[in-house]
């Protein structure tokens, strides 16, 4: 699929929704705060440039009064003034680059941050549309790129133009025949030099979007490689990189043939400058129009302007690059949250836990989810839902957190609608165990106590004991202090479960929401996990995605959600009597456990 989208991308280029130069100006709004460090970075930029233009007209008057008109002391000494000048220039040289780095390392420091803080804002509808290793490559890739633009290009650039309209006015002040022929070649320069920008950046933003494809396999990869392995699909794998790899390498060829053409054709132009002025000034000097100082010095200009051209030939792709940076990283700061703080947003108080579905309707894109789902769950009561797999059960259970808000209808807690509450005060009293626990790679501590900062070392081992964790965690090499892998990969599936048990029980929520699927652990770890549930949901209203038939039996209510709608909803008893899709459901998948001790 990726692949089809990428040979989409490279026939026809994609139009920019922005100009490059509000994209830019965007971009140098974040140097404003390291306004200091900028103003010192140009102060600098402009006695380098001071300095540059003296040389030569210092090295005219060394030549034609030292070497011409026979001066052995005025030739000694002004070598030595010289060399003093190129010291001065490579000590200005040095604050110029250092103060320029701080800058633009502080802009990198800054909208990483914005990154950071966007995705972990954004709603669960963002991320289940995103690519991690497309957000990995527009947080880290297009912000270095970012960083170089706010830095060094923009330097370089501005040193270019302006040594190209200073050296401009200098040749023609000192001999505007001889100024005029080399300039000829200026406009043409500069043409150029932005016509290669402007062709360059389109292609830049589909090697970008190559680069994160590839970034996104690996990552993958790396996330499911014992899924890989298990299946024996290594060779597959290999050979899905290996196509993005090259349609990734044809890009880079394409956009390095387009700069090896040219870049060399920037020097040519450049050299032609020098050829005339051989050529003219050698004319004018035979006939005594101008000094031979006079020549060298226009030889030098000239020959100072070959490196700035030369850094403009690479910098204004790079620029064209940063403006590609710049609209993948605005698309994400820009980016709207779906479930986000009303403006008269308030903080929920201590919460009760009445909770009321008010004819609830959600749609996921043009798909319809949920359909008038009403019910009312009192303090305290435990709720059993339960239906085949897309009936809307993971969705009912997203909406209490607000991890997605409804299209339709209401939901309440204590009666007051959660879409007026502060996101944190609500989710701050919601306790969530799910099958597919999510734990960091950090120590088994800080796992537990993730949602509860400052939480004392007695709390985290009375959860984990409440949990039946605190056993297997001692017997861990370091204890509480043990570190778990990526995303808990050293521990079983029960440990794990156990490890999110322990941790909302140190939050203490009034809300609670469990899947208790126990299918995957052996029969000791699930007596364990139901032993910590035990604990868990007492005195808290709770919400179960439930699997096993003691907690249907235990529930207060049961919810039998089919196709977006909730189909009946009693007691484990009632519902055996009155519902036919209950009936079926236990008989399938809950009968068979009535002869298990």
């Amino acid at each position: 699929m990726a692949s089809e989208q990428t040979l989409t991308q490279q026939s026809s280029l994609p139009k920019t929704t922005a100009p490059l130069w509000r994209l830019l100006w965007r971009v140098y709004t974040y140097l404003r705060p390291y306004w200091k460090h900028t103003a010192a970075t140009y102060l600098s930029l402009f006695f380098v440039l001071a300095i540059t233009t003296l040389i030569p007209q210092f090295i005219r008057w060394m030549i034609d009064t030292g070497i011409e008109g026979n001066q052995p002391k005025v030739l000694t000494w002004s070598v030595l003034a010289l060399l003093g000048l190129t010291l001065v220039k490579g000590v200005l040289n040095y604050f110029l680059g250092t103060l320029s780095e701080v800058a633009s390392q502080n802009v990198a420091f800054d909208l990483r941050n914005e990154i950071q803080k966007k995705l972990t804002q954004l709603s669960f509808s963002f991320h289940d549309q995103s690519e991690t290793g497309e957000l990995l490559s527009r947080a880290v890739q297009d912000v270095e790129r970012l960083r170089f633009l706010t830095g060094r290009a923009t330097l370089r650039i501005l040193e270019g133009v302006l040594m190209l309209v200073i050296t401009a006015i200098i040749l023609l002040v000192m001999d505007y025949r001889l100024g005029l022929v080399v300039l000829a070649t200026m406009p043409v320069l500069v043409y150029q030099a932005l016509h290669f920008g402007v062709r360059f950046r389109p292609l830049s933003l589909v090697v970008q979007k190559q680069l994160a494809v590839l970034t996104t396999a690996v990552e993958q990869n790396l996330r499911g490689s014992r899924v890989v392995k298990a299946y024996a699909q290594e060779e597959a794998e290999i050979e899905r990189f290996e196509s993005e790899n090259n349609q990734w390498f044809k890009l880079s060829v394409r956009s390095a043939q387009m700069q090896a053409i040219q870049i060399p054709l920037l020097f040519l132009i450049a050299n032609i400058g020098i050829v005339a002025i051989i050529l003219f000034g050698g004319f004018r000097v035979i006939h005594g129009q101008i000094s031979l100082g006079a020549l060298i010095a226009f030889i030098t200009y000239v020959g100072q302007l070959i490196e700035p051209v030369r850094r403009l030939g690479m910098i204004i792709p790079a620029v064209a690059i940063a403006g590609s940076s710049a609209e993948r990283v605005f698309d994400i700061l820009d980016t709207v949250s779906e479930v986000s703080d009303e403006p008269d947003a308030e903080p929920l108080g201590k919460l009760n836990g009445h909770v009321r579905f008010e004819h609830v309707l959600f749609n996921y894109g043009k798909r319809k989810v949920l359909d008038d789902v009403d019910f009312e769950v009192q303090p305290g009561q435990i709720v059993a839902l339960l239906g085949p797999t897309g009936s809307g059960k993971s969705t009912i259970i997203s909406l209490i957190p607000r991890f997605y808000d409804p299209t339709g209808g209401r939901v309440l807690i204590d009666g007051y609608d959660i879409r007026k509450a502060t996101l944190n005060s609500l989710r701050q009293q919601i306790g969530i165990v799910l099958q597919e626990t999510t734990l960091f790679a950090a120590t088994i501590r800080e796992n537990i106590a993730f949602g509860c900062v400052g939480a004392t070392e007695d709390q985290i081992i009375q959860a984990a004991q409440a949990a039946q964790a605190h056993d297997f965690i001692v017997q861990s090499p370091k204890g509480y202090d043990t570190r778990v892998g990526e995303r808990g990969v050293t521990l079983s599936g029960g440990q794990k479960q156990r490890l999110a048990i322990a941790r909302a029980l140190l939050m203490n929520p009034r809300l609670l929401i469990l899947d208790d699927a126990t299918a995957a652990v052996d029969t000791e770890t699930e007596h364990l996990i139901q032993l910590a549930f035990e604990h868990l949901v007492q005195g808290r209203t709770t919400f179960v995605i439930a699997h096993r038939l003691s907690t249907v039996r235990r529930a207060d209510m049961i919810l039998v959600v089919e196709k977006g709608r909730i189909a009946a909803q009693s007691t484990h008893e009632s519902l055996l009597q009155t519902s036919a899709q209950y009936l079926e459901i236990y008989n399938h998948q809950l009968k068979h456990q009535e002869e298990q001790p």
